[in-house]
């Protein structure tokens, strides 16, 4: 799987995207969200680094022209748990 990906990379590009803050962004810097395609038939970690992949920032995008951050809280939930449950609600 991880063949596909550079995941060096991925990281870097959440590194450099997860503290962004929506003041730091214009609307053609992001993705809209409905654009991004994923593959539903690939496992989660595969539709997760898709998502990581094709968005030009992971945590901002915009929705019908608005801006949209996400973030996680701190608990005991990961990243990949929150990112999983965002992919699967919306490409049910």
């Amino acid at each position: 799987m991880s063949n596909n990906y550079d995941i060096k990379e991925l990281r870097e590009k959440i590194d450099r995207c997860k503290n962004m803050k929506l003041s730091d962004v214009s609307l053609d810097d992001v993705d809209e969200i409905s654009s991004i395609k994923i593959d539903r038939r690939k496992s989660s970690n595969e539709r997760i680094l898709d998502f990581l992949r094709k968005t030009k920032n992971p945590y901002i995008f915009k929705v019908n022209n608005t801006l949209v951050r996400i973030s996680f809280s701190n608990n005991d939930r990961t990243a990949d748990d929150c990112l999983t449950s965002v992919l699967k609600n919306l490409y049910r």
